[in-house]
């Protein structure tokens, strides 16, 4: 069985990520959407909550499981025995950060493979900071996120608004 990761924070996922994802089941017997802790960044969801809200977008996908990760890309790779690593570009500045990622994973480990999707023309602007940004600020989300995100992301704002 051919397995492929696509990692990410997803925070919140958004269609420009099911459209990567979706492609890549379409290359695949399966993918395992990796949920990044990413304690770093910050995110406005918590890990749980991202891992229900990918697994609700992606619930159509029949090939597709969201699991939550917080290890290297790598060894979490070989607990769910997958063979590649799908990463979507949307730009040049994506492309440099991810070809460095990739040389270094591929340091870690030289059987694991890395393939890039290139977003669709319709979501190369789209990122989860931008549609968080919009939903602060009262915008509709809609034609960027799925509906549950949609709803998820105002219930938070609200109750950021209402100081919870």
């Amino acid at each position: 069985m051919k397995r492929a990761l696509t990692p990410g924070t997803f925070d919140p996922i958004t269609v420009g990520h099911l459209d990567v994802i979706s492609r890549a089941a379409q290359l695949v017997d399966e993918v395992v959407v990796a949920v990044a802790v990413s304690a770093k960044k910050q995110p406005l969801f918590s890990l749980e909550e991202r891992v229900r809200l990918a697994r609700e977008a992606t619930a159509h996908l029949a090939n597709v499981r969201v699991e939550p990760f917080d290890e290297l890309l790598v060894d979490f790779a070989h607990r769910v025995g997958a063979q590649a690593v799908v990463k979507g570009l949307r730009a040049i500045t994506d492309f440099e950060y991810e070809f460095q990622m990739t040389a270094l994973n591929y340091q870690l480990d030289k059987e694991l493979e890395t393939l890039f999707i290139m977003s669709t023309p319709q979501h190369m602007y789209l990122s989860s900071s931008i549609v968080r940004e919009i939903a602060s600020l009262g915008g509709d989300v809609s034609q960027f996120v799925s509906p549950c995100v949609e709803e998820a992301l105002r219930r938070r704002y609200a109750e950021i608004a209402a100081g919870k």
